[in-house]
């Protein structure tokens, strides 16, 4: 298993070394991918959690909502 992955790995390395455009197109997926996971997340996705707990009791706030939204 630790063979097939190396081998894997060497494929897809090379693929790109070979590639004219390769590090230029993994920079811009890299671009792509923080501007998603951590640009994105800081403005449209607060953390309301943390806003309607006080204290620590995430999992109380949880179950009640559960229960309070069940039809």
């Amino acid at each position: 298993m630790k063979q097939f992955i190396l081998t894997v790995w060497q494929f897809y390395r090379d693929g790109f070394r070979s590639m004219k455009l390769g590090r230029t197109l993994w920079l811009i997926i890299l671009i792509k991918l923080f501007i998603l996971f951590f640009i994105l997340r800081l403005f449209f996705f607060p953390d309301f959690l943390n806003q309607a707990t006080e204290g620590g009791e995430k999992d109380g706030y949880v179950s009640h909502e559960l229960i309070e939204r069940m039809p």
